[in-house]
């Protein structure tokens, strides 16, 4: 019979019970139903204490109904036994649940620090643990506080208005695109190199000014987030809303 532990409490399985018992699993849980219903007619009885439903996969996958039992489930079922199998049942369960009891704290006292040194050395690799968490956390925090805010969004955008997340200019930022290699300018307007066009990162539109007609390239939120990352990998550039995090 085996004992299992679930949330600091031992349990075993109605299915080893009848095993151990010499009865039919169906039997057992019916007897099983029966004391359940008269001790829930007295709610101070605690039959969850006793007996707690559950269920296991049989044959196709189909589910089964079986019960987990406490010790006290298990003394239960043994005082409605009589002769050896009752003998038996209670020597083995209990044994069992003694053996199981012995080596949950066997494990508690191995984790357990047993010196002041060991205590320190726990308690510092907690802190460090916790430290690393904060950090991974708030170097987490920035992107997603960046990309938020990209995803909020379904606007075109002017390359002004990008610039200006990184306190740049569209001059300066256009510059540093051309230099990266993901655009080029012809008849005064920026485009995208053949690599980028099919991204889906602009937009290219015309208007007629003053009886000119002008071209003019505007940037989605998925070019605005490319780049974000081009920025980031290539000139270590973030927008402003990140180095202000990194400095508080």
């Amino acid at each position: 019979m085996k004992v299992i532990e679930r949330k600091g409490q031992l349990w075993v399985d109605s299915r080893d019970v009848a095993e151990m018992t010499g009865k039919r699993h169906d039997h057992l849980m019916r007897d099983i139903d029966g004391y359940k219903a008269i001790m829930e007619q007295t709610p101070n009885l605690g039959a969850a204490s006793f007996f707690q439903e559950s269920s296991y996969k049989a044959g196709a996958g189909k589910n089964y109904r079986c019960y987990l039992l406490t010790k006290k489930g298990c003394e239960m079922v043994a005082n409605k036994l009589t002769g050896t199998k009752g003998i038996k049942f209670t020597a083995v369960y209990v044994n069992e649940f003694e053996e199981m009891k012995n080596q949950l704290k066997t494990k508690a006292a191995h984790e357990t620090p047993q010196t002041l040194p060991d205590a320190l050395r726990m308690a510092a690799d907690a802190i460090e643990e916790k430290q690393k968490l904060q950090i991974e956390n708030a170097e987490m925090e920035p992107k997603a506080s960046y990309f938020d805010k990209v995803m909020q969004s379904e606007s075109l955008l002017t390359v002004s208005q990008i610039a200006k997340d990184y306190g740049m200019s569209a001059r300066q930022l256009n510059s540093i695109l051309n230099e990266l290699g993901v655009q080029y300018k012809q008849n005064g307007c920026w485009l995208l190199y053949a690599k980028y066009q099919d991204k889906g990162y602009t937009q290219t539109k015309t208007e007629i000014i003053y009886g000119q007609v002008v071209l003019y390239t505007n940037w989605t939120q998925e070019g605005r987030w490319f780049i974000y990352n081009l920025l980031k990998q290539e000139k270590h550039l973030v927008p402003l809303m990140e180095r202000e995090i990194e400095f508080v």
